[in-house]
Parts: structure tokens; C-alpha cells; sequence
């Protein structure tokens, strides 16, 4: 009787029991409904878009050469007199470089000058008793074809001359010498090379594909290996056909190289910055990638407390910290940069802090620290 007794009792309490817990909790959950919206906010950082400048950026491998750039040969074959240059020696235009024997050449070339002289002087002659009636027609034309033959052949022989001599034809540094003093110079012969180095030309190839928005102006950079620094130029000339084979354009580039580092045959990467635009960007912790598409959490400003609406976007060039916005963003809105995990389409959240332009987590968590710090200070003086 006393174990039923004592049962009973037991049950009782515990059905007391269950029946305040019941509305504990109960009263909790009914608090937590009541709690107000901005109290459920979800606390985010965020960032305004912005405009800024965008190319886009194509690379591909290109070959360096001369300004202007000749071999060096002989027109004729004679001994060599005279090497007037060194190796890698700067010269200018017109400077004699090689001479070679031209002793026979000289003395025909005196001899004909005589003769030249001497059929002018015939011819004036001729004139003269030509206007008297002394001689007739006939014999005034045969001074003159003597004249005009005469200096023909001086100007051959002039010519000729020249071919005993090497000179510049243009500014520029010679290469290595392949000859030397008493050398016999044949047409094949190589002497040097010469090279206008002051300015470079780039030669490279591009696919056709970016053929609407290549124009010549548009600004390069190029590096090789070897070289702790960067070389600028511009498009120069865009070739008039595309190959039939790999479907590209062969560009060529202007790189100005006033202290002759660059050398010509020098393999070099280019980087061509094309389209330039100015467009919307924002920071690129803000995407949320879902398959193939792209998203962000806008800031809607106009209720209180602010909700964040998802909206999808559309891409551009990606840089590092930030990515170019073609569609859906406007200079001005304002994104959700971090806490995109927690936040909710349509739900209320609660700025914690604004990113600046440029700013990285790590600088804006110093920010906010340092901000904190001060405003305690502020208000442990004003105590």
C-alpha cells in the first residue's frame, strides 16, 4: 500500500515538473518571437561600387629586332687596305668603314676626268664658230656627243670607285669584325653587321579572334628573361593578313631602348593591354559563385532596419581584390563583402562596418580595432 502511495506521489511532482518546463521553454520561444527585427539583424561588412579603369590583357611571345638592320657585304672582289671600325663600335652615316685597293680605278677615273675636260672645251669651241658659219650642224652634235659620252664614263668610273669602299648608311653599332688587313673580299664575304638599336621592333602574333578591338597606339609591356624590369611600347603596325594556318596576325611593336640594353634576337613576353574601358567594379569577395552564374547581396537602404537583396550579375576582367560588373550593378550600391555565408536573401541586416576602395580584411579589421582603441581612450579622458 505505502510503494502505491509513494508512486502516486512521484508522478504528481513529475507531472508538475514537466508542467513548468513545458512553460519555460514555451516562454522562451514566445521572447524570441518578440524580440524585435533589428535584435535577429545579421551583422555584415560592406562595400560601394565603384567605376574604374579595365583593359583586358592578352599575352603572347615575341622576337626583338633592329630599328634597321643590315649585313655588310663586298660588291667586289679586291684585297682590303683599310678596317676603320672596331668591335661593337658606334657609328654614324656616311662613315668609311673599308677600304680596299682601288690604285687602278683611281687612275682611270684621273684619265677620264681628263678626257671630260678636254670634250668640254671641244664643245665650246664648236659653239663658238658654230654661231660664225665656220663649222656646221654636224660637227657642233659630235662635240656634244663626245661631251655627254665623256661624262658618262666619268660618272661610271665615279661609281665604280665607290664600290672599293664600305660606308654606314646609317646610324648605328657594328657587330663583330669578320676580316682583317690584306684580307681578300669577295661578294659573298660577310664584313659585320649594323644595327640601328635605338629603337626596337617586337614582332609577335596575336589570335584574329581580337583583331576588332587591336589598333595600333594600344600600349604593351614586355619582359625577357634576364631583365629585373619591365619595357614599354605601342602597337606600331598590324599585318594586312591573318594566317591561313594558326588563324592569328602577326603585330609588331615600337619599344624606344635609349640605353641600348635590348639586343636584336631577344625573345621576349609581351603582355597587350586591349579595349580600355572605364567600368563598375566591386570587391571580389563579394561573388557567390552557384554554377555558372554569379551573384551578390545588395544593400537595400530604403527599410528599416535594411535587408539584403540577391541579385545575379554578369562578369567581366577579374584583377586581384577586385572584378569588373557589366550587368546589374551601379556606381554607388552597396555590397555584402563579408558575411554572405550568414545573411539572407530579404532578411534584416546590420552594417557593422564599411569597406573602403582598396582595403583588405586585414587593414579593415585594423581600422576597426584602432577606431575602438581611440574611442575608449576618448571616453576613459572624458571620465
Amino acid at each position: 500500500m505505502k510503494k502505491y502511495i509513494a508512486a502516486a506521489l512521484m508522478f504528481s511532482c513529475g507531472m508538475a515538473v514537466s508542467s513548468d518546463t513545458g512553460r519555460f521553454f514555451t516562454g522562451n520561444a514566445l521572447a524570441q518571437e518578440q524580440k524585435s527585427p533589428a535584435a535577429r539583424a545579421t551583422p555584415v561588412v560592406v562595400a560601394a561600387a565603384y567605376k574604374d579603369n579595365f583593359v583586358d590583357k592578352v599575352e603572347a611571345i615575341g622576337t626583338l629586332r633592329a630599328n634597321e638592320s643590315i649585313t655588310l657585304t663586298s660588291t667586289v672582289t679586291e684585297t682590303v687596305t683599310a678596317v676603320n671600325f672596331t668591335d661593337g663600335q658606334r657609328v654614324q652615316k656616311g662613315d668609311i668603314l673599308v677600304e680596299m685597293t682601288s690604285g687602278e680605278e683611281k687612275a682611270l677615273l684621273d684619265q677620264q676626268k681628263a678626257l671630260t675636260n678636254e670634250a668640254s672645251k671641244q664643245l665650246e669651241r664648236a659653239r663658238g664658230l658654230a654661231k660664225s658659219g665656220a663649222v656646221s650642224s654636224a660637227v657642233l652634235d659630235e662635240r656634244q656627243r663626245e661631251y655627254t659620252s665623256a661624262k658618262a664614263g666619268l660618272a661610271a668610273l665615279q661609281s665604280r670607285l665607290e664600290d672599293y669602299i664600305i660606308v654606314a648608311p646609317f646610324d648605328g653599332v657594328v657587330g663583330l669584325r669578320n676580316l682583317s688587313v690584306g684580307a681578300l673580299l669577295q661578294p659573298s664575304s660577310v664584313i659585320t653587321t649594323l644595327d640601328d638599336d635605338t629603337v626596337m621592333k617586337l614582332d609577335f602574333s596575336v589570335p584574329s579572334i581580337f583583331l576588332p578591338t587591336l589598333q595600333t597606339g594600344t600600349s604593351i609591356k614586355a619582359t625577357a628573361a634576364g631583365f629585373n624590369e619591365e619595357f614599354n611600347g605601342e602597337v606600331a603596325a598590324i599585318n594586312s593578313q591573318v594566317d591561313e594556318v594558326t588563324r592569328s596576325v602577326a603585330v609588331r611593336a615600337i619599344i624606344p631602348n635609349p640605353d641600348a640594353k635590348l639586343k636584336p634576337g631577344l625573345l621576349m613576353t609581351v603582355e597587350l593591354a586591349r579595349n580600355p574601358r572605364e567600368a563598375v567594379a566591386i570587391s571580389e569577395s563579394a561573388i557567390i559563385p552557384e554554377g555558372r552564374k554569379h551573384f551578390v547581396l545588395v544593400l537595400d537602404e530604403s527599410q528599416n532596419p535594411p535587408v539584403v537583396e540577391k541579385r545575379e550579375v554578369v562578369i567581366g576582367t577579374r584583377r586581384q581584390g577586385d572584378v569588373e560588373i557589366t550587368q546589374n550593378i551601379k556606381e554607388g550600391d552597396k555590397v555584402v563583402v563579408q558575411g554572405t555565408m550568414m545573411a539572407k536573401p530579404g532578411a534584416p541586416v546590420t552594417v557593422t562596418a564599411e569597406q573602403k576602395r582598396g582595403e583588405t580584411p586585414e587593414q579593415l579589421f585594423k581600422r576597426l580595432r584602432e577606431e575602438k582603441s581611440q574611442g575608449g581612450d576618448k571616453k576613459g579622458g572624458d571620465k
